[in-house]
């Protein structure tokens, strides 16, 4: 698979611009650009533009199909990236997201997170886990409903091999600007009220390459970012 809207030069340019992006709304938000990281999403990207990516100073990848990922892993595990799995996990791919990843954004089930901490290896870090919330109550989206949330994080806290460490949103699209504002601040808000003993909860996981300046600005501290990095996904 090969990426024909994407070369070295043109990525080179889009990661300048997406920090630039980044900084500026960092800026805004009377934080610093060091408070956020980009994950870029890598998913249906071939390896050679990983590889540049990396190059261009990127360590924090994201995928969301297990069977693409591991292949990617493998390849580039030479250059110590960050690999985070951003879709939803299924029971029967527990295994392999505990055995290969870094992160795992979109925890939902205290089943699955059991199945994660129980088949993370033993020689590993802890999994690092953020929780998807349902933010908008979209019956089509996964995520804990915002009143379960509390009892949800305290569960998978205190599991052994997983590090809980915020909330990962994908909040309905909206085409006012303030509506949108409203989602990312109701899940900052949901972050901020939740106090669960002995975990430091210090990521929010929410914005994409259309709302990366609104998210940062309520709060984000982790961007996932695909089509302003490496264009629109290949197709076939």
């Amino acid at each position: 698979m090969t990426n024909m809207l994407m070369d070295p030069q043109n990525l080179a340019a889009n990661v300048r611009s997406v920090r630039e992006r980044i900084r500026l709304a960092s800026q805004r938000s009377g934080r610093s650009v060091d408070c956020v990281t980009l994950l870029a999403v890598s998913k249906t990207h071939p390896i050679d533009l990983i590889r540049a990516a990396a190059q261009e100073g990127i360590e924090h990848f994201g995928e969301s199909y297990v069977q693409e990922a591991l292949p990617k892993i493998e390849t580039l595990r030479g250059l110590e990236l960050t690999w985070h799995f951003i879709g939803q996990v299924q029971g029967n791919k527990t295994r392999v997201v505990a055995e290969n990843f870094h992160w795992v954004h979109g925890v939902d089930r205290l089943r699955i997170a059991q199945r994660l901490s129980d088949q993370r290896p033993f020689h590993a870090a802890p999994l690092n886990v953020c929780l998807q919330v349902n933010v908008g109550g979209e019956a089509t989206k996964g995520g804990v409903e915002p009143q379960d949330l509390p009892d949800l994080a305290r569960a998978i806290a205190a599991l052994p091999r997983l590090a809980l460490r915020g909330l990962m949103c994908i909040p309905p699209p909206e085409d006012d600007a303030e509506r949108q504002r409203h989602w990312f601040r109701e899940t900052a808000r949901l972050l901020n009220g939740l106090h669960v003993p002995g975990t430091t909860l210090d990521t929010l996981s929410m914005g994409m390459s259309d709302d990366l300046e609104v998210a940062i600005e309520e709060g984000s501290t982790m961007v996932r970012i695909g089509t302003a990095l490496f264009g629109e996904r290949p197709r076939g």
